[in-house]
């Protein structure tokens, strides 16, 4: 599940689902969502947000048909690959890649100094 913080401003002039939809594709957009990670579900979200579940779903429901996040059924929603073909495979990988890490508890670093150094061998 993501580590990601949804924040949303009752202040705001702009409604909630688009503040959380506009969070979403930004984090999306800095690395800070990255492609294969599990988003939390919509009453969860709705109930941290302290938002009505209609209003996550919405946001979802907008992400998922602009390709931001897509939803595999009973196992959840994620964040969607993006791009051409061969940096959907490569999201993918990276995201298997990290999972894997995190359940060998490698530290991110370790990991990054591997990714870096398979990068460079035969350059």
């Amino acid at each position: 599940m993501t580590g990601f913080a949804f924040r949303i401003s009752g202040e705001a002039s702009v409604p909630p689902f688009e503040q959380l939809r506009a969070q979403v594709v930004e984090g999306v957009r800095e690395g800070r969502l990255t492609a294969g990670e599990r988003l939390p579900t919509v009453r969860a979200l709705a109930d941290e947000l302290g938002l009505a579940a209609n209003t996550v779903a919405k946001a979802y429901r907008e992400l998922e048909q602009d390709g931001v996040i897509e939803t595999r059924g009973r196992s959840g929603t994620f964040i969607a690959a993006h791009g051409d073909a061969a940096h959907r495979s490569v999201q993918e990988a990276a995201a298997e890649y990290a999972a894997l890490a995190r359940r060998l508890r490698v530290p991110a670093d370790d990991a990054l100094a591997i990714v870096d150094a398979a990068l460079r061998i035969g350059t």
